[in-house]
């Protein structure tokens, strides 16, 4: 299984939270401090909510493509180097709360694409509290 995951930095992370419940029908799959995740089955999209400056207008932090193994990221980095692009990779990175394996490339206009799965939960402790300070950016 795979699906597109489309990372949004906002300036208010509860009212976004609020707002893509009602709009998927589903609560976020994870809730960190600064960070919510939805893992809509329909249609299958990875939302990721990254809390942004406050007044602040949302904006796009990066897109990806969540796959459900490091073998399905090591295929990816082979098929995007020999299509001739310029490619990162990344084995065992803790990143949004997770532990993952993955490659990154850029798109045209500049836009990060990440093909990616998650390994392992990172902070479980943290799942729901929502008042601490958020972790450092990773994406």
């Amino acid at each position: 299984m795979s699906r597109v995951q489309l990372a949004l930095r906002v300036a208010d992370l509860e009212a976004a939270v609020e707002f893509y419940s009602r709009l998927f029908g589903t609560p976020p799959a994870k809730r960190r401090p600064g960070y919510a995740n939805f893992a809509v089955a329909e249609p299958p999209l990875k939302l990721v909510l990254l809390e942004g400056e406050a007044g602040e207008p949302t904006r796009m932090d990066h897109l990806g493509v969540e796959v459900a193994s490091t073998e399905e990221v090591t295929a990816a980095t082979s098929r995007l180097a020999v299509a001739g692009l310029d490619t990162l990779e990344e084995a065992g990175t803790s990143c949004c709360y997770a532990v993952q394996d993955k490659v990154w490339v850029t798109g045209p206009g500049g836009e990060p694409w990440e093909v990616y799965t998650v390994t392992g939960d990172a902070r479980p402790d943290l799942e729901g509290v929502t008042t601490a300070e958020p972790a450092p950016a990773c994406c």
